[in-house]
């Protein structure tokens, strides 16, 4: 039972609220609480990290450590400071996540002219140049993959849900 006790409290440092509640009752000033913040990085192991579901509590964990952070998590602007850029961070995640795990495509070589590099065309029947007008537009390496995978796919038929055009007029009638 204590060891989900302890899991909940080093998760709950993962709330700049929370922290900066602790620092507004002076918890930062008692020696014993600051022992026992040295004493739970544990958690940062690999043998305990695995019960973390919020990161940002193993980050904050570290930066209480610090006595200038604990002393500026009492300041309000500063807790507001930390909420928004965990806000950012969270809000940004999956694009800057996608950025480092999406294939880039090799860069061209320099002095090649390329008239020369490109295949002669095929010749084309009637069924290929209906095929190709509604294809979507691709490189010569390939499809460009998409950072928004889970996005409507061009030419569908289905309908984006936006309530601001949804042709229904919502005011009120007397």
């Amino acid at each position: 039972m204590t060891v989900f006790l302890v899991v909940e409290f080093v998760q709950c440092l993962a709330n700049p609220t929370y922290i900066h509640y602790l620092a507004q009752n002076r918890y930062f000033e008692d020696e014993a609480f600051i022992g026992y913040l040295k004493y739970l990085q544990y958690w940062q192991r690999p043998e305990y990290i695995k019960f973390i579901m919020y990161p940002h509590s193993l980050f904050f964990l570290e930066q209480l450590q610090i006595e200038n952070f604990r002393n500026a998590m009492a300041h309000p602007a500063n807790k507001e400071l930390a909420h928004r850029q965990q806000f950012y961070f969270w809000k940004n995640y999956r694009n800057n996540r996608l950025k480092h795990i999406l294939p880039r495509p090799l860069p061209e070589p320099v002095g090649t002219p390329q008239a020369a590099a490109l295949p002669p065309a095929p010749a084309t029947s009637v069924a290929s140049t209906v095929a190709s007008s509604t294809a979507v537009p691709t490189s010569a390496a390939g499809p460009i993959p998409s950072p928004m995978q889970y996005a409507i796919p061009a030419g569908s038929s289905l309908e984006k849900n936006d309530p601001r055009n949804s042709g229904v007029d919502r005011r009120k009638r007397k």
